[in-house]
């Protein structure tokens, strides 16, 4: 089963993501902007024990703005690294953190709050999908 190793900016939070990511895709919300830095957050989706800490856990912190969404850092230096999603039972580790997987998103949610509009032919839904809570409403591209 492949594996795929990632860190924080400065190194000290290592982590490791098994196998394949359930999902992956853009999401475009303000949250999400805001807490990138960038116009659009690029995700990956995995199962909780397919994601592991492997050196830095005691340097790991947790910011909970809602319910939703447990954003994880490391204390050193800001680096981001993953957001735990506890309603969804999915781990969203940032594409960015994992520099060896193989980026195939399929989907953007949120794409109502979109500040990038992007033409890549995936579908564009106005939130989330149905099954996640949402509308499962798509927006034309």
């Amino acid at each position: 089963m492949p594996s795929y190793k990632g860190e924080c900016f400065c190194g000290t939070v290592k982590l490791e993501a098994t196998g394949a990511p359930e999902a992956s895709g853009y999401c475009h919300c303000q949250s999400c902007r805001s807490w990138s830095a960038s116009p659009v957050n690029a995700f990956t989706l995995w199962k909780p024990d397919a994601v592991r800490v492997t050196a830095g856990a005691e340097h790991l912190a947790t910011f909970k703005k809602t319910p939703a969404s447990e954003r994880q850092y490391c204390t050193k230096c800001g680096g981001h690294l993953m957001t735990n999603h506890p309603g969804l039972g999915l781990v969203d580790v940032f594409a960015a953190t994992l520099p060896t997987l193989a980026f195939h998103p399929g989907v953007h949610v949120n794409y109502a709050e979109t500040v990038l509009p992007m033409k890549d032919g995936l579908p564009k839904l106005k939130d989330f999908p149905a099954e996640f809570g949402g509308s499962g409403e798509l927006i034309p591209e």
